[in-house]
């Protein structure tokens, strides 16, 4: 069993059901009938609020045991969407998104992230955005959730190198408490990118 079956696999949402404090912010770039792609989306929390809100979803993840949580809180929510099991590093679709939603996806190193990165881009519409948190080195102080390498983790000048060729709306290093499950809990040392491809 993989270590995200593992985590995933008890009754609890690991990272609970509400979703990401980031997008809830970014609400008024959405508009109903959007098309958009919720990329390690998990237990499916912002996959599921994307979906009520009126965008039509995709959430892709690689964990079978992740998705189905993930499909029963879109049932309990009285939303449709759909889902895809891949990883993301291989993941290829002749789909084009308005928006992508990538919230905390660090599970590798700087030799996969531009391979990582350059898959979000492809499958963006032009000017489709992406909206992307994650974890800077300083959260390694604060121990609150994600990964514990450090070369996992995002800096501004890191993002605005591997986004050079998109436009970047909105960058920003901060630190603030969260509270999604028992997985992401307490001060955290976050970074908040907008970018609109072009």
């Amino acid at each position: 069993m993989s270590i995200w079956n593992e985590r995933y696999a008890g009754e609890e949402y690991f990272y609970g059901t509400e979703p990401n404090a980031f997008l809830v912010a970014k609400k008024s770039l959405l508009k109903s009938g959007m098309s958009c792609l919720a990329v390690a989306d998990g237990e499916g929390r912002n996959g599921v609020w994307l979906a009520e809100q009126g965008l039509n979803v995709l959430s892709l993840d690689a964990s079978p045991v992740a998705q189905a949580k993930a499909q029963q809180l879109a049932q309990s929510r009285g939303v449709a969407m759909r889902f895809e099991q891949a990883d993301l590093l291989g993941w290829r679709s002749e789909e084009r998104f308005d928006v992508i939603a990538a919230i905390f996806i660090q599970f590798v190193g700087p030799d996969l992230r531009p391979i990582q990165f350059e898959n979000l881009k492809r499958h963006l519409k032009p000017g489709g955005l992406l909206l992307l948190q994650g974890y800077t080195p300083r959260q390694l102080e604060f121990k609150t959730g994600g990964p514990s390498q450090l070369e996992n983790l995002y800096t501004e000048a890191m993002l605005r190198e591997l986004y050079v060729d998109m436009e970047i709306v909105h960058l920003r290093e901060h630190d603030s408490v969260i509270q999604e499950g028992t997985g992401h809990s307490g001060q955290s040392a976050l970074i908040d990118l907008v970018a609109r491809a072009r």
